[in-house]
């Protein structure tokens, strides 16, 4: 394997989490929800994952483990926000903590316990093309699951008619709910949606990209994620676009330091962060594109008439 194949690999690898939990990120925003609990339903999902492999030695069985504690601990956003109008910006902070600390308290024992790694699928004799083989067809689930998620969440949002409805619930509940539009419960499925992709993108992050539980191991790829939405202006083929290029900062940096680069490491390991500052500082210049795209009840909360 040439080196710059096996970049290319670890580069797919690294941002496929970033793609999974910023599309799921993107339908609850377009819905007008505000969750910041992205990175703590990732480690949620990323411990589950772990547990759910190691106790019953099926990758497969981790992934429905990260999957279901998403969208779990979603459920517990939704109603603290949805049900109890708790302010989201501070209940998705406080999400975060609180992930951070039961997936710590969790995962204690899975400490430098050998991880069961999720295999890659080997699609017969086109895995053999050279380059393009291993790169397209010898991949695990979650790459494919990427790019199913994308022309999904497109689809669903520009072309379909439940997908019409949560977009005008983000651009206006109120004329949403006066149309006869449940506000309430699609914002909620819309939540459990971005809380299942970030328990997904964990399970990657503990089944594929480290097999193996590390605490603290989404190391802020939560916050990437959010940052990543607001680059791509709520649109799902620049959020997988930039998604990649994230994730390409990300294992650059790394080579860059394997390849004894003359420069310091902690220069190099805030690369991907400072990445995401230039990101918003070029998006805040050009602040009309984004407000045209930006949901206008986002982070609003919905109180129903009575």
């Amino acid at each position: 394997m040439s080196i710059f194949e096996a970049i290319l690999l670890t580069v797919i690898t690294a941002s496929t989490p970033l793609v999974i939990a910023a599309l799921g990120e993107l339908v609850a925003e377009r819905s007008g929800v505000l969750n910041l609990g992205v990175e703590g339903m990732m480690i949620m999902g990323a411990v589950a994952a772990f547990a759910g492999a190691q106790v019953t030695g099926s990758p497969y069985i981790g992934l429905l483990a990260g999957i279901g504690a998403g969208a779990l601990f979603s459920l517990l956003f939704g109603f603290l926000t949805l049900t109890l109008v708790a302010n989201q910006v501070a209940t998705g902070l406080a999400l975060t903590i609180l992930g951070l600390g039961v997936s710590g308290m969790l995962g204690e024992g899975y400490v430098s316990v050998p991880g069961v790694r999720l295999a890659p699928i080997v699609v017969p004799y086109l895995s053999d093309i050279p380059l393009l083989g291993s790169v397209l067809f010898r991949q695990d689930l979650t790459v494919y699951l990427s790019v199913a998620l994308l022309l999904g969440v497109s689809w669903f949002l520009f072309r379909s008619r439940t997908g019409l409805k949560l977009r005008a619930i983000g651009d206006s509940h109120g004329s949403a709910h006066a149309l006869g539009i449940n506000v309430v419960r699609t914002r909620y499925l819309a939540v459990m949606f971005g809380g299942a992709c970030a328990g997904l993108a964990g399970a990657q992050l503990s089944l594929v990209y480290t097999p193996q539980w590390v605490e603290n191991m989404s190391s802020g790829r939560g916050w990437i994620t959010l940052a990543l939405v607001v680059f791509a202006s709520w649109r799902p083929w620049r959020v997988f676009a930039g998604g990649y290029l994230f994730g390409a900062v990300t294992i650059l940096q790394l080579h860059a330091q394997a390849f004894g680069v003359g420069i310091p490491a902690q220069f190099l390991s805030m690369l991907p962060y400072a990445a995401t500052i230039v990101v918003l500082v070029i998006i805040s210049h050009n602040r009309r594109t984004t407000l045209i795209n930006t949901p206008a009840s986002l982070g609003k909360p919905f109180v129903p008439e009575r």
